[in-house]
């Protein structure tokens, strides 16, 4: 349970980056808003091209970005935040879930999983 949300069921957040992070496209369904309202609320300045701006408490503040040709994303608790504290929403449930099993995402837990063997391996050898 996230402290900062007590009435969500998040999980903690900050312990596992296995979650997804949203889009406009996400944001906008799930807050029943347009996407132009959503690109409006959004914390970007497109006319001068800066990127990352500094926090706004009023806005709906993106990750962070190297370039303006990334898609705007944005953490689903600054999501919740943002509908609680500005939009006034009273109930907000912002539900994660563990982006979808790719084959990268099996191969990389296969390797792991074999580096770990490897290295029990290596730790009874040293210590008999």
């Amino acid at each position: 349970m996230n402290l900062l949300f007590p009435d969500l069921n998040l999980p903690d957040l900050n312990a596992d980056k296995n979650y997804e992070l949203m889009d406009v496209d996400t944001i906008q369904k799930s807050l029943g808003r347009s996407r132009a309202s959503v690109y409006r609320y959004a914390n970007t300045d497109p006319i001068q091209g800066l990127l990352n701006l500094p926090y706004d408490p009023t806005r709906l503040n993106p990750e962070l970005r190297q370039s303006d040709r990334e898609p705007l994303l944005f953490h689903p608790t600054e999501v919740s935040r943002f509908a609680r504290d500005v939009l006034k929403m009273k109930q907000v449930t912002i539900q994660v879930q563990e982006p979808t099993q790719n084959e990268t995402n099996r191969l990389l837990r296969e390797i792991l999983e074999e580096m770990r063997s490897l290295n029990k391996a290596i730790a009874s050898l040293r210590n008999p």
